[in-house]
């Protein structure tokens, strides 16, 4: 395993790729003051020469950094074009990050180049930005697809023109954990070259492709909070900090920190997170069964993998027909009223009766009533 994993969050980039997504110049800016005060390593800003709003936007941010406002290290997005890597350099961006399709679909279809005339423009793209004396990150786009050997060749490519760091980019979100630990586990020889893994989810599997690649040898793992990103997006960054910190002991992101990004981008995508998302969501910490909730009371370890008093959240429990005399003794309690045990069991026969969730104006009317 490696010494370090921390996190690249590009919510500010690939986040914005989401369908119906747009972020002001002023929520760019809040968003990643709150990445960087949750202590991401990495925070991709966006790609400025789309808009002038985002250029805008990363300047100042930049400025934020000068000032120790932020502190994560600021990178812009550029394709392997020199007007796109002048825009970002003229930024004096912590890291120049760019990318190019490698999959022979990609050449084939998208750029019409071979595979020699792709490793010369590679090479000349990271070259002149290299030239700027800004640190330079190459994203090998298409990256799962791509034949393991020319892979190999891209980043030795990219390595000898300048750049510290490749990206292996899942774009279609196809691997598997094992694909992913063959990738990496094939390059990982190669020297002077730190790794990133970039997942998309499009079959549900970047997260669990994330772990594997962080097990094989990538240093940073690029997430979105929300799990935001282009068509279904990409590693949600709530569950991939608590993932690292539960499986490999990793603190790359402050736990507190999850449950306000999440709140955050929320408001400003629009997109609304589904109650059972994991980790932020509202029910992860919510229990109904009444074994479940019997467990939890007696210790919280039963069902609960982390406490989650350590990302700020309560747990709280419903009541409805699912419940037993532990779940309503305890939210009774949680509410000030401590009844006796013949009092319970009634109100619990009544609340099994009836075919909906209570809640506490409708409990307290029930622990009121006459017939109880």
């Amino acid at each position: 395993m490696p010494h370090k994993v921390g996190i690249l969050d590009s919510t500010l980039r690939e986040g914005e790729q989401t369908p119906g997504v747009l972020f002001s110049k002023n929520q760019r800016i809040e968003i990643a003051k709150l990445l960087s005060n949750a202590h991401i390593a990495m925070i991709e800003a966006g790609h400025p020469l789309v808009s002038a709003d985002i250029y805008e936007a990363i300047r100042e941010i930049m400025e934020m950094k000068a000032s120790g406002t932020i502190n994560s290290e600021i990178i812009a997005h550029s394709r392997a074009v020199n007007s796109d890597i002048d825009s970002a350099a003229s930024l004096n961006v912590d890291r120049i990050a760019i990318f190019y399709g490698i999959s022979d679909i990609h050449l084939d279809y998208k750029t019409h180049k071979s595979r020699t005339e792709a490793l010369d423009i590679i090479y000349d793209s990271v070259s002149y930005a290299s030239s700027t004396g800004i640190p330079v990150r190459f994203t090998a786009e298409d990256a799962s697809r791509t034949d393991i050997n020319f892979l190999r060749d891209v980043i030795k490519t990219a390595v000898e023109a300048g750049a510290d760091r490749v990206s292996i980019a899942d774009t279609l979100g196809i691997l598997t954990p094992e694909k992913t630990a063959y990738i990496f586990n094939n390059i990982s020889d190669i020297k002077n070259v730190e790794y990133d893994f970039h997942g998309h989810n499009d079959m549900g599997m970047a997260l669990a492709n994330g772990l594997a690649a962080a097990e094989s040898g990538a240093t940073i793992i690029h997430t979105t909070v929300n799990g935001l990103g282009e068509r279904v997006g990409i590693t949600p960054l709530q569950a991939f900090g608590v993932l690292l910190n539960y499986h490999m002991n990793i603190d790359a992101v402050n736990l507190m920190s999850l449950k306000p990004l999440s709140e955050l981008v929320e408001k400003y995508s629009g997109i609304t997170m589904p109650p059972n998302y994991p980790v932020t969501g509202a029910n992860a910490f919510t229990h109904k069964s009444g074994v479940h909730v019997g467990g939890i009371i007696n210790n919280a370890r039963t069902y609960e993998f982390i406490d989650p008093a350590r990302l700020g959240i309560q747990r709280a429990f419903t009541i409805d027909k699912y419940s037993g005399k532990h779940a309503l003794r305890e939210k009774l309690e949680s509410m000030g009223m401590h009844l006796d045990e013949n009092k319970i069991s009634g109100m619990l026969e009544k609340i099994k009766n009836n075919n909906i969730v209570y809640s506490e104006d409708d409990l307290k009317a029930i622990a009121s009533s006459d017939n109880q």
